[in-house]
Protein backbone atom coordinates (compact mmCIF):
# COMPACT_ATOMS: atom_id res chain seq x y z
CA UNK A 1 0.00 0.00 0.00
CA UNK A 2 1.39 3.20 -1.50
CA UNK A 3 0.03 5.54 1.51
CA UNK A 4 -1.35 8.28 -0.88
CA UNK A 5 -4.29 10.21 -0.06
CA UNK A 6 -6.28 8.90 -3.20
CA UNK A 7 -5.42 5.20 -2.05
CA UNK A 8 -6.45 5.64 1.91
CA UNK A 9 -9.77 7.65 0.72
CA UNK A 10 -10.37 4.40 -1.68
CA UNK A 11 -9.49 2.41 1.16
CA UNK A 12 -12.34 4.14 3.53
CA UNK A 13 -14.90 4.44 1.30
CA UNK A 14 -14.40 0.47 0.15
CA UNK A 15 -14.54 -0.48 4.18
CA UNK A 16 -17.28 1.84 4.82
CA UNK A 17 -19.53 0.54 1.99
CA UNK A 18 -18.42 -3.42 2.64
CA UNK A 19 -19.73 -2.57 6.45
CA UNK A 20 -22.87 -0.70 5.89
CA UNK A 21 -23.76 -3.53 3.75
CA UNK A 22 -22.93 -6.36 6.53
CA UNK A 23 -25.28 -4.36 8.67
CA UNK A 24 -27.90 -4.60 6.67
CA UNK A 25 -28.17 -2.22 4.17
CA UNK A 26 -27.41 -2.59 0.99
CA UNK A 27 -27.50 -6.15 0.38
CA UNK A 28 -24.66 -7.87 -1.56
CA UNK A 29 -23.02 -4.41 -2.39
CA UNK A 30 -20.02 -5.12 -0.49
CA UNK A 31 -18.57 -6.68 -2.99
CA UNK A 32 -17.52 -3.33 -4.54
CA UNK A 33 -14.82 -3.22 -1.57
CA UNK A 34 -11.83 -4.86 -3.33
CA UNK A 35 -13.34 -3.76 -6.79
CA UNK A 36 -12.43 -0.09 -5.42
CA UNK A 37 -9.33 -0.88 -3.36
CA UNK A 38 -8.03 -2.70 -6.44
CA UNK A 39 -7.81 0.73 -8.35
CA UNK A 40 -4.91 2.18 -6.47
CA UNK A 41 -3.34 -1.34 -5.33
CA UNK A 42 -3.38 -5.18 -6.39
CA UNK A 43 -6.06 -7.00 -5.44
CA UNK A 44 -4.25 -10.13 -3.29
CA UNK A 45 -3.34 -6.73 -1.30
CA UNK A 46 -6.70 -5.30 -1.15
CA UNK A 47 -8.13 -8.88 -0.06
CA UNK A 48 -5.12 -9.10 2.39
CA UNK A 49 -6.10 -6.20 4.13
CA UNK A 50 -9.62 -6.24 4.48
CA UNK A 51 -9.91 -10.01 5.40
CA UNK A 52 -9.09 -9.38 9.35
CA UNK A 53 -11.58 -5.99 8.94
CA UNK A 54 -14.17 -8.60 7.57
CA UNK A 55 -14.02 -10.70 10.45
CA UNK A 56 -14.03 -7.72 13.13
CA UNK A 57 -17.26 -6.72 11.10
CA UNK A 58 -18.79 -10.45 11.26
CA UNK A 59 -18.46 -10.34 14.89
CA UNK A 60 -20.25 -7.39 15.15
CA UNK A 61 -22.99 -8.29 12.94
CA UNK A 62 -23.67 -11.52 14.58
CA UNK A 63 -24.39 -9.54 17.51
CA UNK A 64 -26.83 -7.19 15.90
CA UNK A 65 -28.88 -10.26 13.96
CA UNK A 66 -28.14 -12.85 16.56
CA UNK A 67 -30.46 -16.00 16.37
CA UNK A 68 -32.55 -14.44 13.41
CA UNK A 69 -30.87 -16.88 10.48
CA UNK A 70 -32.35 -20.09 8.97
CA UNK A 71 -29.84 -22.71 9.94
CA UNK A 72 -31.72 -24.67 6.76
CA UNK A 73 -29.77 -22.95 4.26
CA UNK A 74 -26.67 -22.35 6.32
CA UNK A 75 -26.65 -26.02 6.31
CA UNK A 76 -27.02 -26.61 2.80
CA UNK A 77 -24.05 -23.27 1.12
CA UNK A 78 -21.75 -23.83 4.22
CA UNK A 79 -19.78 -27.31 3.62
CA UNK A 80 -19.58 -26.38 0.09
CA UNK A 81 -18.41 -23.20 0.53
CA UNK A 82 -15.66 -24.52 2.57
CA UNK A 83 -14.70 -26.74 0.04
CA UNK A 84 -14.63 -23.88 -2.55
CA UNK A 85 -12.36 -22.01 0.11
CA UNK A 86 -9.91 -24.78 0.04
CA UNK A 87 -9.80 -25.26 -4.06
CA UNK A 88 -9.58 -21.53 -3.96
CA UNK A 89 -6.22 -21.28 -1.53
CA UNK A 90 -4.69 -24.09 -3.84
CA UNK A 91 -5.12 -21.85 -7.05
CA UNK A 92 -4.77 -19.00 -5.40
CA UNK A 93 -0.90 -18.61 -6.09
CA UNK A 94 -1.81 -19.74 -9.74
CA UNK A 95 -3.38 -15.96 -10.27
CA UNK A 96 -1.41 -12.70 -10.95
CA UNK A 97 -3.26 -8.94 -10.14
CA UNK A 98 -4.60 -8.68 -13.94
CA UNK A 99 -6.15 -12.01 -14.08
CA UNK A 100 -7.87 -11.23 -10.83
CA UNK A 101 -8.51 -7.54 -11.79
CA UNK A 102 -10.24 -8.79 -14.77
CA UNK A 103 -12.39 -11.41 -13.54
CA UNK A 104 -13.63 -9.20 -10.77
CA UNK A 105 -14.60 -6.98 -13.44
CA UNK A 106 -16.65 -9.59 -14.91
CA UNK A 107 -18.53 -10.33 -11.94
CA UNK A 108 -19.02 -6.52 -10.95
CA UNK A 109 -20.51 -5.12 -14.30
CA UNK A 110 -22.47 -8.25 -14.66
CA UNK A 111 -23.62 -8.14 -11.09
CA UNK A 112 -24.60 -4.52 -11.68
CA UNK A 113 -25.84 -5.24 -15.48
CA UNK A 114 -27.95 -8.71 -13.94
CA UNK A 115 -29.83 -5.86 -11.14
CA UNK A 116 -31.02 -3.58 -14.34
CA UNK A 117 -32.19 -6.12 -16.40
CA UNK A 118 -32.63 -8.82 -14.61
CA UNK A 119 -31.88 -11.62 -17.57
CA UNK A 120 -31.51 -14.25 -14.68
CA UNK A 121 -34.97 -14.56 -13.13
CA UNK A 122 -35.88 -16.05 -16.45
CA UNK A 123 -34.16 -19.12 -15.16
CA UNK A 124 -35.66 -19.01 -11.71
CA UNK A 125 -39.38 -20.41 -12.23
CA UNK A 126 -39.24 -22.42 -8.70
CA UNK A 127 -37.23 -21.88 -5.17
CA UNK A 128 -33.61 -23.09 -5.71
CA UNK A 129 -32.93 -26.36 -4.14
CA UNK A 130 -30.47 -28.48 -1.92
CA UNK A 131 -28.27 -28.64 -5.31
CA UNK A 132 -28.36 -25.55 -6.31
CA UNK A 133 -27.20 -24.38 -2.82
CA UNK A 134 -24.51 -26.45 -2.62
CA UNK A 135 -23.22 -25.56 -6.06
CA UNK A 136 -23.53 -21.43 -5.33
CA UNK A 137 -22.33 -21.90 -1.67
CA UNK A 138 -19.03 -23.43 -3.43
CA UNK A 139 -19.03 -20.69 -6.22
CA UNK A 140 -19.23 -17.98 -2.82
CA UNK A 141 -16.93 -19.90 -0.87
CA UNK A 142 -14.34 -19.81 -4.19
CA UNK A 143 -14.87 -16.18 -4.91
CA UNK A 144 -15.11 -15.23 -1.43
CA UNK A 145 -11.13 -16.33 -0.83
CA UNK A 146 -9.83 -14.84 -4.01
CA UNK A 147 -11.22 -11.34 -3.79
CA UNK A 148 -14.27 -11.26 -1.11
CA UNK A 149 -16.73 -11.40 -3.86
CA UNK A 150 -18.91 -14.23 -2.44
CA UNK A 151 -21.86 -12.11 -2.31
CA UNK A 152 -23.29 -12.80 -5.57
CA UNK A 153 -23.47 -16.44 -5.98
CA UNK A 154 -24.70 -17.07 -2.35
CA UNK A 155 -27.29 -14.31 -3.44
CA UNK A 156 -28.69 -16.52 -6.15
CA UNK A 157 -29.48 -19.19 -4.20
CA UNK A 158 -30.69 -17.04 -1.04
CA UNK A 159 -32.70 -14.05 -2.87
CA UNK A 160 -35.14 -16.46 -4.68
CA UNK A 161 -35.94 -18.41 -1.52
CA UNK A 162 -38.47 -14.93 -0.43
CA UNK A 163 -36.98 -14.49 3.29
CA UNK A 164 -37.78 -11.49 5.09
CA UNK A 165 -35.11 -9.23 4.63
CA UNK A 166 -34.22 -9.64 8.50
CA UNK A 167 -33.80 -13.27 8.04
CA UNK A 168 -31.97 -12.87 5.04
CA UNK A 169 -29.25 -10.57 6.26
CA UNK A 170 -28.94 -12.71 9.64
CA UNK A 171 -28.07 -15.95 7.87
CA UNK A 172 -26.03 -13.81 5.22
CA UNK A 173 -23.90 -12.65 8.15
CA UNK A 174 -23.66 -16.32 9.90
CA UNK A 175 -22.71 -17.88 6.63
CA UNK A 176 -19.63 -15.37 5.67
CA UNK A 177 -18.69 -15.33 9.48
CA UNK A 178 -17.59 -19.12 9.09
CA UNK A 179 -16.60 -18.76 5.75
CA UNK A 180 -14.23 -15.49 6.76
CA UNK A 181 -12.75 -16.90 9.65
CA UNK A 182 -11.99 -20.25 7.95
CA UNK A 183 -10.06 -17.98 5.24
CA UNK A 184 -7.42 -16.75 8.17
CA UNK A 185 -5.34 -20.30 8.29
CA UNK A 186 -5.20 -20.15 4.33
CA UNK A 187 -4.45 -16.45 4.08
CA UNK A 188 -2.03 -17.11 7.39
CA UNK A 189 0.24 -19.99 5.39
CA UNK A 190 0.34 -17.97 2.13
CA UNK A 191 2.08 -15.20 3.50
CA UNK A 192 -0.96 -12.33 3.00
CA UNK A 193 -1.42 -11.78 7.23
CA UNK A 194 1.91 -10.39 7.47
CA UNK A 195 2.69 -7.46 9.69
CA UNK A 196 2.44 -4.65 7.37
CA UNK A 197 -0.94 -5.48 6.55
CA UNK A 198 -2.20 -5.82 9.86
CA UNK A 199 -1.45 -2.77 10.89
CA UNK A 200 -3.50 -0.98 8.59
CA UNK A 201 -6.35 -3.63 9.16
CA UNK A 202 -6.06 -2.34 12.48
CA UNK A 203 -6.21 1.36 11.59
CA UNK A 204 -9.63 0.69 10.02
CA UNK A 205 -11.35 -0.91 12.70
CA UNK A 206 -13.12 2.37 13.80
CA UNK A 207 -14.12 2.69 10.21
CA UNK A 208 -15.56 -0.54 10.47
CA UNK A 209 -17.41 -0.71 13.72
CA UNK A 210 -18.74 2.85 12.15
CA UNK A 211 -19.96 1.68 9.32
CA UNK A 212 -21.70 -1.71 11.00
CA UNK A 213 -23.83 0.88 12.94
CA UNK A 214 -24.67 2.64 10.07
CA UNK A 215 -25.88 -0.48 8.28
CA UNK A 216 -27.81 -1.43 11.12
CA UNK A 217 -29.63 1.83 11.81
CA UNK A 218 -30.13 2.16 8.10
CA UNK A 219 -31.66 -1.30 7.52
CA UNK A 220 -34.37 -0.39 9.96
CA UNK A 221 -35.05 2.93 9.04
CA UNK A 222 -34.47 3.34 5.41
CA UNK A 223 -35.42 2.13 2.08
CA UNK A 224 -32.54 0.45 0.03
CA UNK A 225 -33.78 1.66 -3.28
CA UNK A 226 -31.92 5.36 -3.86
CA UNK A 227 -28.52 2.96 -2.29
CA UNK A 228 -29.00 0.09 -4.91
CA UNK A 229 -29.05 2.70 -7.81
CA UNK A 230 -26.10 4.83 -6.92
CA UNK A 231 -24.34 1.74 -5.93
CA UNK A 232 -24.36 0.04 -8.59
CA UNK A 233 -23.50 2.57 -11.13
CA UNK A 234 -20.43 2.88 -9.15
CA UNK A 235 -19.89 -0.93 -8.79
CA UNK A 236 -20.66 -1.32 -13.14
CA UNK A 237 -17.98 2.05 -13.67
CA UNK A 238 -15.33 0.57 -11.31
CA UNK A 239 -15.80 -3.08 -12.95
CA UNK A 240 -15.40 -1.76 -16.46
CA UNK A 241 -12.14 0.11 -15.43
CA UNK A 242 -10.81 -3.29 -14.08
CA UNK A 243 -12.10 -5.56 -16.63
CA UNK A 244 -9.80 -2.61 -19.08
CA UNK A 245 -7.18 -2.66 -16.75
CA UNK A 246 -6.42 -6.41 -16.46
CA UNK A 247 -7.10 -7.17 -20.15
CA UNK A 248 -4.34 -4.73 -21.18
CA UNK A 249 -1.66 -7.14 -18.78
CA UNK A 250 -3.11 -9.96 -20.26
Amino acid sequence: MDGSLQTWLLTLVAVMIVGISKGGFGGGLGMLAVPIMALTMPPLLAAAILLPVLCAMDLMAMRAYWGRWSLEHVKITLPAAILGTIVGAFTFQYLNADHIRFVIGVISTGFALNSWFKPAQRWIKHKPGAKAGRFWGFTSGLTSFVSHTGGPPLSVYLLPQQLDKTTLQATTVLFFTAVNYFKLLPYALLGQLNFANLKISLLLLPIAALAIGMGVYLHKRVSDKLFYQITYLVLFITGLKLMIDGWQGF
